[in-house]
């Protein structure tokens, strides 16, 4: 069967997961392993019951449409609705992959700083755990309009790296770096709550930081 990368080789290893368009299940939601009330009072119930449940929603379901227009262009080899269907493709595939690691990301028990290999890793590559949190807090304070900041892994220099991607660009098809950990910056992640201050909403998500999670993802990637 054929396996849709969504943006290009050097992302393949990162996208191929969303699935074959011949023979493939579709995309769902992935539970929360935490309820919507769980990360109160930085995080308030509704804004995590709207962010999951229909935002996170929209991606999947857009997904699923999308790869199934994009299955039939193949078919059909309509290589011009092949390219116009790319942007969806990037931007719901985005959404889904970019949600999928940001739930994880986040914990009722989370805060404080991270332990062993990973806050080596921060102190070398940053200098300190407070000079990494206030870079990663500028960038993401910094995205204009809609995005993420997020904290990769360079597997080919070996060391961590500070991004922005704007919308739902997922970080590695767009910068080849393995998303370690993602803070959403786009309103519906905090308005409810935050308004339009972005920065109180970046104060309190580090206390909401799954570090456990974060630190995972590093040994995994690191291998």
């Amino acid at each position: 069967s054929f396996c849709l990368f969504l943006f290009s080789r050097s992302s393949a290893k990162l996208v191929a997961p969303l699935g074959c368009l011949v023979s493939r299940q579709k995309h769902t939601l992935p539970d929360l392993p935490y309820d919507y009330a769980a990360l109160e009072p930085h995080i308030n119930a509704e804004i995590m019951q709207l962010h999951h449940s229909k935002h996170h929603a929209t991606y999947v379901n857009n997904l699923n449409v999308v790869e199934e227009k994009y299955k039939e262009a193949l078919a059909k080899g309509d290589v011009t609705a092949q390219v116009s269907l790319q942007p969806a493709l990037k931007f719901n595939g985005g959404g889904h992959i970019n949600h999928t690691i940001f739930w994880t990301n986040l914990s009722p028990n989370g805060g404080g700083e991270p332990k062993g290999e990973l806050m080596e890793a921060i102190k070398r590559d940053f200098g300190s755990f407070a000079n990494f949190k206030e870079k990663l807090t500028a960038v993401s304070v910094g995205v204009q309009g809609s995005g993420w900041g997020w904290l990769g892994y360079n597997k080919e220099q070996g060391r961590l790296q500070i991004a922005a991607c704007a919308n739902q660009d997922p970080l590695q098809g767009t910068t080849g770096l393995i998303p370690l950990l993602g803070i959403d910056v786009w309103e519906h992640a905090y308005y409810l709550q935050y308004k339009n201050v972005r920065p109180d909403y970046l104060k309190a998500i580090w206390n909401v930081i799954n570090w456990e999670n974060v630190s995972s993802r590093y040994a995994t990637c690191k291998k």
